[in-house]
């Protein structure tokens, strides 16, 4: 895989996971309605901080680039990592309804941080808090990483700032919109993108799953 294509895809993936309403999403609308436009960026300077600790530690700390490299060890990667993708994406082409940014007060209320805490903290207690986002990790998350450690530092480099970007740039687009005080997205276009976000991932996890079929077949 080249580093374009890499880059391109964690992209993409991204975006998906970004457009998912969560905690991290619900946060952002209240911190942005208190904050200004800053809120934003601010949460996913957090979220990134986490995210690259992560992945250093995953590597360097626990050796795991070497250990990672070993067809037994991708191909159950793979297989996880494709079924998970493939799971996310029929629910978003299934369930294109459960897109948008809106949500309750009630339900911001309850899943934003206390008064007080800084965005950037927020934006690491909000991710950690989230078992979506440790299942993403041990999933399609780390199927990534394989592919990315097979081109070396410039590969992990290349996956971990598309990944970023997306949320970044997503979530800034959030934080605009809620303080304009309207949706910069009409609904069914925002719909639109969930579901071709959704058979984006259907394709990827596809991929996944040959990759990792590919490997058993050698074993």
């Amino acid at each position: 895989m080249t580093i374009a294509a890499l880059f391109i895809l964690a992209f993409g993936v991204g975006l998906s996971g970004a457009l998912a309403p969560g905690p991290l999403l619900t946060v952002c609308i209240t911190e942005s309605s208190r904050r200004g436009f800053t809120a934003g960026p601010l949460l996913i300077l957090g979220h990134g901080i986490l995210e690259l600790a992560l992945i250093l530690a995953l590597l360097l700390l626990a050796g795991l680039s070497d250990f990672i490299q070993q067809d037994a060890v991708k191909m159950v990667i793979f297989l996880l990592g494709g079924a998970f993708l493939v799971y996310l994406g029929q629910d978003m082409v299934r369930s294109p309804d459960m897109a948008g940014f809106a949500s309750s007060p009630k339900e911001a209320a309850a899943a934003a941080p206390r008064r007080g805490i800084h965005p950037v903290t927020a934006g690491v207690v909000v991710s950690l808090s989230n078992p979506y986002w440790s299942l993403w990790w041990a999933t399609v998350g780390l199927s990534f990483l394989v592919k990315a450690v097979e081109s070396g530092a410039i590969g992990v480099t290349a996956f971990f700032s598309g990944h970023i970007l997306a949320d970044l740039g997503w979530y800034s687009l959030v934080a605009a919109a809620v303080v304009a005080g309207k949706n910069v997205l009409r609904a069914e276009i925002f719909r639109l993108i969930f579901i071709l976000c959704g058979v984006f991932l259907l394709g990827l996890g596809v991929f996944f799953l040959y990759q990792g079929w590919q490997l058993v077949s050698r074993l």
